[in-house]
């Protein structure tokens, strides 16, 4: 499989339109816990169309997380990520498993509503102060693993649920990394048995996370001292619009 031969027919200026989004994204994830998953669905649906979207994810998220884990390691939770893990990887890898099995418009419908729904859950769960013990965390955890094993921009759903339970600042960014990395590995096993990963997967996804690679890093030197909550109104918009531009496509594409 040669790995160039998956940006045929990609021009240079779209590879650096998703290379300066990459960028973006990773800088946002790593200051605000999510991003990525959210904000390149929006670039890679109108270049490669929305079935490859959560394979190649899947992929450059193994890039974006060891970096946000490596620089925010010492913050995290490992008891909380191991809670998460337990419960959610099963149901993760059953609905990767769902996801290769729908069409190009199905999978950009669903993907579109995750993006939309993302928004007004993580603003409600916020709004009423909802707390979880360890046994709701499990609970949580096993259906973010039914959502995240076949969508982009489900990382909202980790962040809020590790937030509900307890976990904050910078320690919420590095056990949300150190999750992702294995729910990672777990939907690429799945879409690499199932044939869902080809040559312009593997291309896009390791443009995205090379080039994502300083985010975290960048990131760490602002998290301290720029307003998370600005960032947040700013993704929340553009994640909606782009939602919507999504499933107007899907829809179209039923017909």
């Amino acid at each position: 499989m040669s790995i160039l031969s998956g940006f045929a027919d990609i021009s240079l200026w779209q590879l650096a339109m998703v290379a300066a989004v990459a960028l973006v994204a990773s800088l946002v994830g790593g200051v605000a816990g999510y991003g990525t998953g959210a904000l390149m669905p929006l670039v890679l649906v109108p270049l490669v169309g929305a079935a490859p979207v959560v394979p190649i994810i899947a992929i450059s998220s193994l890039f974006t997380n060891s970096s946000r884990v490596a620089a925010f390691f010492s913050h995290a939770d490992w008891r909380r990520a191991g809670i998460v893990l337990v419960c959610a990887a099963p149901f993760c890898a059953l609905s990767a498993w769902g996801y290769t099995k729908l069409t190009s418009a199905g999978a950009a419908l669903v993907i579109g509503a995750m993006l939309i729904l993302s928004v007004p859950l993580r603003r409600l769960l916020r709004h009423r102060g909802v707390t979880l013990n360890d046994r709701g965390l499990a609970v949580g955890a096993a259906g973010y693993g039914v959502v995240v094993g076949g969508t982009a921009g489900s990382g909202v759903i980790l962040l809020t649920l590790l937030m509900a339970a307890g976990v904050e600042g910078a320690a919420v960014i590095a056990t949300d990394g150190a999750v992702s990395i294995v729910i990672g590995l777990a939907k690429m096993s799945v879409f690499g048995v199932m044939g869902a990963v080809d040559a312009r997967v593997i291309a896009f996804a390791l443009l995205i996370g090379i080039v994502a690679l300083p985010g975290a890093f960048l990131a760490r030197a602002f998290v301290a001292r720029m307003p998370v909550h600005v960032h947040a109104a700013i993704l929340d918009a553009v994640v909606i619009v782009g939602g919507l531009f999504l499933v107007a496509d899907a829809l179209r594409g039923l017909r």
